[in-house]
């Protein structure tokens, strides 16, 4: 999915968000705003993931949203 239309409907998303990555609060998920460098360097980070990693997920999260 494009992400300005995520970026737009980032309160609809949240709800998503939370089932792929349960670690997330609410309050990290609502600052994000919809932002895809700020998603994956916080997956990266509460994941002890690899940049490459973190990003390769919020890509498959995304990719998942066309569906």
């Amino acid at each position: 999915m494009n992400w300005n239309i995520i970026e737009g409907k980032w309160k609809e998303l949240s709800g998503s968000l939370k089932e792929k990555w349960s670690d997330l609060t609410d309050g990290e998920i609502g600052q994000l705003t919809g932002k895809k460098e700020q998603l994956e360097g916080l997956v990266q980070q509460k994941y002890g993931l690899t940049q490459e990693a973190a990003a390769a997920q919020v890509n498959e999260w995304s990719d998942k949203l066309k569906h």
